[in-house]
């Protein structure tokens, strides 16, 4: 909480991701990508809860059962409604501030999702997020919006990838909404990096990093991350050839 304004993370993701199935429940270093992605995100200092959001696929079943396990808050809906999902949430939970969460994005850093929470109320913005100009790697991006903003959205983003990509209308209309945008400084500019969970080289990227920092430190940070892949460029190398699609909206 921040303000006295409530903070809600939600993760979305489903087993049904077009480009490599069941990654959200993949493992790393013997537990599931999405426990991982649920205890990242709780180990925030400004989150007051973390909520999943999948899908009524009867697939999802399996992270159902991974929620109650770790008595995590899910809601599931729509598989192609995600910005549904997502404010359903934020209604369902009380949110003031909603964190977007996404299960491709398995090394997420608590510190970098606190460091937009503060700015989005101390700047007063409708949506913070690293993913701009001097961009950080693919896969530390993180959005946090206002949530009433965003609940405004939900109901005139009426077109379908609208519904897909989640907040897309806001962070996309600068001269609409108040933007924060948190720029990558030192080693952390490193855009053409990729970390985000997409592909099979993707998978065994991010498995060596898991290998190498979860045992030594398992709240292990986006600059550990950067650190220790400045000094195997072998491995940043398994996915430097993997494109990422980005859809016309």
């Amino acid at each position: 909480m921040i303000n006295g304004k409530k903070v809600v993370a939600v993760i979305t993701g489903r087993m049904s991701s077009s480009r490599l199935r069941g990654k959200i429940m993949l493992p790393l270093v013997g537990k599931p990508l999405m426990a991982h992605m649920i205890e990242r995100h709780r180990r925030s200092k400004l989150t007051d809860e973390v909520v999943v959001a999948t899908t009524t696929n009867t697939a999802d079943d399996a992270v159902v059962a991974l929620c109650e396990a770790m008595k995590c808050p899910y809601v599931r809906g729509s598989e192609d409604d995600v910005l549904g999902r997502i404010v359903g949430v934020g209604e369902k939970h009380g949110a003031d501030i909603l964190v977007q969460g996404m299960a491709d994005s398995p090394l997420v850093d608590w510190r970098i999702v606190d460091v937009l929470v503060e700015m989005l109320e101390k700047g007063g913005y409708d949506c913070t997020s690293n993913e701009f100009e001097d961009a950080y790697p693919d896969g530390f991006d993180m959005r946090v919006y206002s949530f009433p903003i965003l609940k405004k959205a939900e109901h005139v983003d009426t077109k379908p990838l609208l519904r897909e990509h989640a907040g897309y209308s806001i962070r996309s209309q600068p001269d609409r909404f108040k933007i924060g945008r948190l720029r990558a400084e030192g080693d952390m500019r490193w855009s053409a990096l990729r970390l985000t969970l997409d592909t099979r080289e993707d998978y065994a990227l991010i498995s060596a990093v898991y290998d190498e920092l979860y045992p030594k430190n398992p709240d292990f940070s986006a600059d550990d991350v950067v650190a220790f892949l400045k000094t195997r460029p072998d491995l940043v190398a398994l996915n430097s050839s993997v494109k990422q699609t980005i859809p016309a909206l």
